[in-house]
């Protein structure tokens, strides 16, 4: 009897709409990231939208701006978390439910312009010291193509990486390529003094979902972002195409 109270309790306790769930993201413009206090950003807006189109708001306090090795263990650990925008990749795939994709991405090994480095072959890249965040898809690619973990050097942060790139500390950063531009401008620096000089993976973001979160939320964000891909307004384009346009 005590033993199905419990579990019943459990069992009521868990989300029963989208808007209950615990929302984790980074600063990785243009896809989310935090100015002047408000939370933007391509991934950002596609979730309030999707929400609002199945009658649901976004609580500010159900979403928290992280570190992203933080957010990725809290995601993984759960309960009914959901992290954004996370590539999705063939080392993740049983680790979450996945909603989307956000947007096509592109993780690449980014030089000083000036260097003379040219990367033919994943064989070449344990003859360079790397920068990666850690438990970022650029760290994970590295690893998973064997490069020697005492090879990556590991920040927490983008600006971080591109200082040592930038300070020549390290010779290669491996990092989304919109974002690495986004965080390159922002710095003040001229983009071309860096230059990319291979690409590790192109591949989606998406939302991932803890595992224990109900199936059922998780196919209920899914069919409203897929309406919104698929429905006209009324100037031949549909909101997903503006929400794009609006950070690119």
């Amino acid at each position: 009897m005590i033993c199905l109270a419990i579990t019943t309790l459990i069992f009521n306790a868990r989300a029963s709409s989208l808007s209950e769930l615990e929302y984790l993201t980074e600063s990785y413009p243009p896809y989310n990231y935090q100015e002047e206090g408000e939370l933007k950003g391509i991934a950002v807006d596609l979730l309030r939208a999707a929400l609002a189109r199945v009658g649901e708001g976004l609580p500010r306090e159900n979403i928290q701006l992280l570190p992203w090795p933080r957010a990725y263990k809290m995601a993984l650990a759960g309960p009914e978390r959901v992290l954004f925008s996370t590539t999705r990749t063939q080392l993740r795939e049983d680790s979450f439910h996945w909603v989307g994709p956000i947007v096509e991405t592109r993780v690449v090994l980014l030089a000083r312009a000036e260097s003379e480095i040219n990367i033919h072959s994943i064989d070449e890249l344990s003859n360079y010291s790397i920068g990666g965040i850690k438990d970022d898809i650029g760290e994970q690619l590295l690893l998973s193509f064997g490069v020697p973990a005492k090879h990556i050097k590991r920040a927490n942060s983008a600006y971080s990486l591109l200082k040592m790139l930038n300070k020549g500390r390290i010779q290669l950063w491996a990092y989304e390529e919109n974002v690495a531009g986004w965080n390159i401008h922002n710095a003040g620096l001229d983009p071309s003094l860096f230059k990319s000089v291979f690409t590790l993976q192109e591949s989606e973001l998406y939302f991932a979902f803890s595992k224990d979160t109900d199936p059922e939320l998780v196919n209920k964000l899914q069919l409203s972002i897929d309406e919104i891909k698929s429905e006209f307004i009324g100037d031949g384009h549909n909101l997903y195409e503006q929400i794009i346009s609006k950070y690119r």
